[in-house]
């Protein structure tokens, strides 16, 4: 198991730096293609430890003291630069599609990296497959009913308001009408059956209403072996489904002003551990929801994000002129705040137990 290993948490923080330096590589990549130049590649954040710069390039690569993150610093990109209109290598002296395929080649990697992930997973691993299995505890959400009248992980429900609960469907059934009504809950520990619970649901307004207790069940799962044909289409397709789900799960959130099921890099440092207790083939399935959210996530049209730049640049290319320059800085600038802004109140009120 992937979690017994003391070096759980540097894989985890290892793991998701790799997906951001993948994205930036996407970005380093295609600015060279079209010979923009780039001033610096860093791995990670803080104090320079190493640095080294090849000869005859612009480039400096370097590894910093806090191996989390990596950026890429593209000559000409950000808005207040000063521009010699003069030097073909700046980006802002490209033409408009090289610009946008440099700010898209960032978001890409991710994708093409949860593909790869994904074809190596099903080739190695095999297709997953939920098997019917009893109604154990596999995710408690904080502050919720469930999690306030002690239900633990690995609890098994065997009983909602006087009916047998074999699975999870039969306790979504059981549940979905009692919002806000006291009901009775027995549930297994281990060998011992525990005192009757009295658990109150509440409705969730992102589950359209129905009343839960806010736990998620431990799936079972059996493995199919794939053939390369098999594993390549998975890789195309599980990406789309992810982003599909993904924007449907924004969209939703929106509608409802929650902020229920998001999560910060330390609520996601936390599930990667809860996976790698699974396994490393739930652990690397985390891996490919990570990857495609952060392609997904930059490509929305929000200031400072890719997708921000992008706004500017196809405004640039259906009106044949640019945006002003001190305006498109200072909204990026905006955007930079209420994105540190909202990460600082999904860690505090949602990650940071107490």
């Amino acid at each position: 198991m992937l979690a017994s290993s003391w070096l759980i948490w540097p894989i985890i923080i290892g793991s998701i730096s790799m997906m951001v330096i993948i994205h930036e590589s996407g970005h380093f990549l295609m600015a060279r293609a079209f010979g923009m130049r780039v001033l610096r590649y860093s791995i990670g954040i803080g104090p320079v430890l190493f640095k080294y710069q090849p000869k005859n390039s612009a480039t400096i690569f370097q590894v910093c003291a806090i191996p989390f993150l990596a950026y890429v610093q593209i000559d000409g990109m950000n808005p207040t630069d000063e521009i010699d209109p003069k030097d073909p290598a700046l980006f802002a002296n490209k033409s408009v599609f090289a610009r946008i395929m440099t700010i898209l080649a960032g978001p890409m990697a991710n994708y093409v990296g949860a593909s790869v992930l994904t074809f190596l997973l099903i080739m190695f691993g095999g297709v997953q497959r939920e098997i019917p299995g009893p109604m154990v505890v596999g995710t408690i959400i904080e502050g919720s009913p469930a999690s306030n009248a002690g239900i633990d992980l690995g609890d098994e429900v065997i009983e909602a308001n006087g009916v047998a609960i074999h699975s999870f469907n039969e306790l979504v059934e059981a549940t979905r009408n009692r919002a806000d009504q006291p009901t009775l809950y027995r549930v297994r520990r281990g060998e011992e059956v525990l005192p009757v619970m009295t658990i109150t649901p509440h409705a969730d307004a992102t589950q359209g209403g129905r009343a839960v207790i806010g736990i998620v069940p431990q799936p079972t799962f059996t493995y199919d072996d794939a053939t390369a044909g098999t594993a390549l289409r998975y890789a195309l397709i599980i990406p789309l489904t992810l982003t599909i789900a993904q924007a449907e799960g924004i969209a939703d959130r929106v509608q409802h002003r929650s902020t229920e099921g998001m999560s910060s890099v330390i609520g996601m440092a936390r599930h990667m551990r809860q996976q790698a207790r699974e396994g490393t083939y739930a652990f690397v399935s985390t891996l490919v929801i990570i990857s495609v959210a952060l392609g997904f996530f930059n490509l929305l049209p929000f200031p400072a994000l890719d997708g921000g730049r992008l706004v500017f640049l196809f405004f640039e290319l259906i009106t044949r002129r640019r945006a002003n320059e001190r305006v498109e800085a200072v909204i990026h600038m905006v955007g930079i705040v209420v994105l540190l802004c909202f990460a600082a109140y999904i860690t505090i009120y949602r990650d940071i137990p107490g």
